[in-house]
């Protein structure tokens, strides 16, 4: 029998101050996965979004702020368009998602009126997060939301994002608004109730209480928890989405939905993720690892890779030595050595057809031969980061 229950056990000092950190957040960040929303069918559970929304609503009642990132939408739309399981294709998704999102959000909006409080939804695509005035756009009415007392609910656009262009699951999503949202915590729910040392079926496996930092994961098969029922991230997905917080310098919970009261009153349930110590990324910096997609690539020379990785120089014309696929200036592109490794992303300054003319120029022959427009970089140091 694996050992779920740990609270009598010794606490780290560490794990109960962070724990603390949590049930005190002024700005909490909760994300809810579809197997805890919805039925085996693929319906919407009424009683489990009650469930959630009086939790959310007690932690309201405290003086917390709450953001809500919920999946859903396309197990929502299963059951009313007759799909007997979530379907593969991308249009079948989509169109699951354009019936389900509204189903979704009038349930918890009825739910929250009980409470006194307003739904806000807000739907995102990557592309949102890839552009600057964009991100900044959704951060704005975010902040907004919360001034006047909304509660916004937040899930990835599936109706029009596509499979290159895709957050991937909505753990990641909600690390990435946590971090946006400059949030105290982040709390992840699912159906799984802890990261386990090794399958949690099996015998003889524990509960991870505690993660501070990488090393405490060496010798973990993370994937061995796996995917359940109707929703599309498995614990490979929660982990990584945990690092990105916890880089962000925001302290994580990873449990199930039903310990969501007891995970965000600060009580030892699930496994809680310690925020990094240290300098912390900029938001541009985040946005660029973690929400961003190469449009295509620029192989850089050794001397190039060296300036960029190890010196956190911008990268020059003089050390690009082949251009990769279609891209227009502002886009992010995937910097990479010889060897096609990427060491870095970052946001190019020229279309994609003007590279080849300035590969292995110095930027002061470019402004001489081409003009004064070109004496600048393809990449500036403070839109790029290492990889």
């Amino acid at each position: 029998m694996h050992s779920a229950d740990t609270r009598q056990q010794h606490i780290d000092p560490l794990e109960a101050a962070g724990r603390h950190a949590v049930s005190g957040a002024r700005r909490v960040v909760v994300k809810v996965g579809s197997s805890s929303l919805t039925t085996s069918e693929g319906l919407i559970d009424d009683g489990r979004i009650r469930d959630l929304v009086r939790v959310l609503a007690a932690r309201r009642a405290l003086g917390q702020e709450v953001i809500l990132v919920s999946s859903g939408s396309v197990a929502a739309g299963m059951g009313p368009l007759g799909m007997a399981r979530r379907p593969h294709d991308l249009a079948s998704q989509q169109a699951a998602a354009s019936v389900g999102q509204g189903l979704l959000v009038a349930s918890y909006a009825a739910e929250l009126a009980g409470h006194g409080l307003t739904a806000a939804q807000v739907l995102l695509t990557v592309e949102d997060m890839m552009r600057r005035v964009q991100y900044r756009n959704a951060q704005r009415t975010l902040r907004r939301l919360l001034d006047i007392g909304a509660l916004p609910i937040i899930n990835e656009n599936d109706t029009v994002a596509t499979h290159e262009l895709r957050f991937g699951d909505n753990d990641r999503l909600a690390a990435l608004v946590a971090h946006l949202m400059r949030a105290d915590a982040l709390v992840l729910l699912s159906d799984v109730d802890a990261l386990y040392d090794g399958d949690p079926a099996a015998e003889g496996t524990s509960v991870v209480n505690l993660v501070r930092g990488p090393d405490d994961l060496d010798g973990i098969d993370i994937g061995s928890a796996g995917k359940r029922g109707v929703g599309t991230g498995g614990m490979v997905t929660k982990v990584d989405s945990a690092r990105i917080a916890t880089e962000a310098g925001v302290p994580t919970v990873l449990t199930s939905a039903a310990n969501a009261r007891a995970a965000l009153a600060g009580e030892r349930v699930g496994t809680f993720f310690a925020p990094a110590d240290g300098r912390r990324p900029s938001a541009r910096q985040l946005w660029l690892a973690h929400a961003t997609a190469g449009r295509g690539s620029l192989v850089l020379d050794p001397g190039a890779v060296r300036a960029v990785v190890r010196e956190k120089a911008s990268l020059l014309p003089a050390g690009v030595v082949k251009v990769h696929g279609e891209f227009t200036a502002g886009d992010p592109v995937d910097l990479r050595d010889e060897e096609g490794a990427v060491v870095a992303r970052g946001l190019v300054n020229y279309d994609a057809a003007e590279v080849p003319d300035l590969m292995g120029r110095s930027t002061r022959w470019l402004a001489r031969e081409l003009g004064p427009s070109y004496e600048r970089e393809l990449v500036h140091r403070d839109d790029l980061v290492v990889l």
